[in-house]
């Protein structure tokens, strides 16, 4: 496999792989991004381009994978974008967080650059429709639903968010509140930049919450929220969430152990893998050594699509942008087709396994699926 990765500084490479066809891969490697999702993300990026060129690479030569550090950085992921285009890239791969994701996209967009964002879900990854940008992940407005409609189906009516300032977070609080007022649920914002555990604690005895659901960073501030709700007596019946999936990586079983475990979370996996996704699974797991989330199949798939696109129209980022509804792969996690999708910006795969699941908490480290969509 050819890749070139970035040095730990910097987050730059100017080492040069062999001759081929090069994509770009934007993925958070350094804090503060998520490096055990960037760690997950780059394992299946690598898995499939390796195996790409096993079988015979793209056009005649090796499929080369160029790897930028975004460290979840908007400003650093589109000077990346702007640096990838420069070395000549087909197109990107990648990202993680989503308001990273949005900054790339739309300089990915500015420049003709084709983007097929693998994780981020903002609906609105570009500020207008384009042709340039596609997404495996589903919109943020479609899981989130799903996760909603879990929470009236628990009974759940008075509902808490934790929250940090963020694009992403604010996004997700609309769509919470706009999805349960009309079924007698409300929503009360618990900011986490002026609110510590404790306080977070007496918020949610005051407002009579059922429901805590973490809208924060891992593993600062979500991990001390949930030891403090855990061990405060007020609150034993209280259900924590974190629908962006923060309880998916092992490093939260590890830091939170029987704590983190019955804490619903969102992610993009089929009740069952077919062969494909059960061959790559494996492949990862041995990668990773642990069990890889659904965002290394993401990144697994993401080549995948792109590949298939080069191997069709070439190198010519114009017609690659222009053939986005014109691919049909067979992912990990099912077959892939992009379309139009009402109140979302860019190509979508419509539509990509959603499942509501949580960690068992007989055995934190297997999984329990209460709800798919």
């Amino acid at each position: 496999m050819s890749t070139v990765r970035p040095d730990r500084q910097s987050g730059q490479s100017d080492r040069r792989g062999p001759a081929g066809v090069r994509i770009g891969a934007l993925v958070p490697l350094t804090p503060p991004g998520w490096t055990e999702a960037g760690r997950h993300l780059l394992a299946g990026l690598e898995l499939a381009v390796r195996e790409v060129n096993d079988a015979g690479g793209i056009l005649g030569g090796s499929l080369e994978l160029v790897v930028r550090d975004t460290a979840a950085d908007p400003d650093r992921a589109a000077a990346a974008v702007e640096e990838l285009a420069g070395l000549g890239v087909a197109a990107l791969a990648g990202e993680y967080h989503s308001v990273v994701a949005r900054a790339a996209a739309g300089r990915a967009d500015a420049l003709g650059l084709p983007f097929l964002c693998s994780s981020a879900v903002l609906d609105a990854l570009t500020d207008r429709p384009t042709d340039r940008v596609a997404r495996l992940a589903p919109p943020q407005s479609r899981g989130w639903r799903l996760y909603a409609d879990h929470l009236l189906g628990e009974g759940h009516r008075r509902i808490a968010v934790a929250t940090q300032p963020s694009v992403y977070w604010a996004s997700g609080t609309r769509i919470l509140r706009e999805h349960l007022a009309p079924h007698g649920g409300t929503v009360v914002e618990l900011d986490l930049s002026t609110l510590d555990p404790t306080a977070v604690c007496d918020a949610l005895v005051a407002h009579r919450a059922t429901a805590l659901l973490l809208l924060a960073g891992h593993p600062e501030p979500a991990v001390p929220v949930v030891r403090a709700v855990r061990r405060d007596g007020r609150l034993d019946r209280v259900l924590i969430g974190a629908p962006a999936g923060q309880p998916e990586f092992a490093g939260w079983a590890a830091a939170l152990g029987r704590d983190g475990a019955a804490v619903p979370f969102l992610r993009y996996l089929p009740e069952r893998l077919g062969p494909l996704g059960a061959r790559v699974e494996t492949a990862l797991r041995e990668r990773l050594a642990e069990p890889p989330s659904f965002v290394a199949l993401e990144g697994y798939d993401a080549v995948l699509v792109l590949a298939a696109l080069l191997r069709a129209h070439g190198t010519d980022r114009a017609r690659i942008a222009a053939s986005w509804s014109h691919v049909a792969v067979e992912g990990t996690r099912g077959p892939i087709r992009f379309s139009r999708t009402p109140g979302v910006s860019v190509r979508q795969w419509t539509w990509p396994p959603v499942q509501v699941v949580d960690r068992d908490p007989a055995e934190p480290s297997r999984f329990r699926v209460l709800r798919t969509g």
